[in-house]
């Protein structure tokens, strides 16, 4: 991240942790016909994801069942969504997310932009280890067999998990940024390609230093050019990989916020990024919300959520409304 500040997220280890005293708890409220959601929320929420794995091992010892399970049968709706998800490793979150994404009815474009545009090399290498381990499946040939175009080629490069990471080259910048200022004037296949190589390829150090040459050159901001020349899904993929090497946290924030106001409330969006981002960024997604906004995303939360599933974000999200 280049602006200075540390990303800091929302959810960090609780002291003082008890695994099996808390899968105590957990049994405790989800035993007989009611459930105690305001005791799942304190605990779940409240521990960090190695911590939860934890509990959940505790639970099966204990009750000799299996805490998603259990989870799954007894709640519904958002909420259970919530509770599930803070159980998944960040990589079998990640591979839940990309297969349901492309396994429902027609493909959710939206969460494989989210997910393949943000996440590191080796993030996407455990995303696709925990895909196969989880649906006997290959993530890079769902991919291919469920998108298309230049869309699809992008993709398949991103989830290779091949970026040149930490390097630069200033004298390499300048080319890139000729040969990115001509695939948008010229948008031919051959053009489209190289496009998408340096994009995908490119470390974000040097990215950064490629966007400052596009602008040098063009006089325009590369996402401005982008959006200028290309439409669809390559041209949201494109802009969304340019917004992830400028600030990740930014772009989580304007992906919440359309989300929130351009979806009408559309809950997986936002349920998967509060989850996923919960201990990497979220601390700093809010900081970037408020400052672009002018509203925090604790506020909109609590304005367009509601029972448990509201309790169970606002927890993830942390604070409280005097905070950011």
């Amino acid at each position: 991240m280049f602006s200075g500040d540390y990303a800091q997220g929302t959810i960090f280890p609780a002291p003082n942790f008890n695994p099996v005293m808390d899968a105590q708890m957990l049994g405790g409220a989800l035993q007989g016909f009611g459930c105690d959601k305001d005791m799942l929320i304190s605990i779940l929420t409240q521990r960090c994801n190695s911590q939860r794995l934890m509990i959940a091992e505790a639970y099966q010892n204990m009750f000799g069942r299996d805490l998603i399970g259990d989870l799954k049968e007894k709640l519904s709706d958002h909420f259970k969504e919530v509770m599930v998800g803070l159980m998944y490793p960040p990589p079998s979150y990640d591979a839940h997310e990309l297969w349901h994404a492309m396994k429902g009815v027609g493909t959710e474009e939206n969460c494989l932009i989210d997910i393949l545009a943000s996440r590191t090399n080796g993030e996407i290498f455990q995303m696709r280890e925990a895909y196969c381990l989880q649906y006997g499946s290959n993530l890079q040939e769902d991919i291919y067999s469920e998108t298309s175009g230049h869309f699809r080629d992008t993709l398949m490069n991103l989830v290779q998990g091949s970026r040149q990471e930490g390097y630069t080259d200033p004298a390499m910048a300048a080319q890139d940024a000729i040969v990115l200022w001509e695939a948008c004037q010229q948008k031919t296949g051959e053009h489209k390609t190289m496009l998408q190589v340096i994009l995908c390829n490119k470390s974000y150090q040097q990215l950064w230093l490629v966007f400052q040459e596009f602008q040098n050159i063009s006089g325009q901001d590369i996402v401005d050019a982008i959006n200028e020349c290309y439409d669809g899904y390559f041209q949201e993929l494109l802009v969304a990989i340019v917004l992830c090497v400028r600030d990740k946290p930014a772009y989580f924030a304007y992906r919440l916020h359309s989300a929130i106001h351009d979806f009408g409330f559309h809950n997986k969006t936002l349920i998967r990024i509060l989850i996923a981002r919960s201990e990497i960024d979220l601390m700093t997604i809010r900081k970037r919300y408020k400052e672009r906004y002018g509203t925090s995303l604790f506020h909109e939360l609590r304005n367009f959520a509601s029972g448990h599933y509201e309790k169970a974000l606002l927890a993830i999200c942390a604070g409280d409304a005097e905070d950011y």
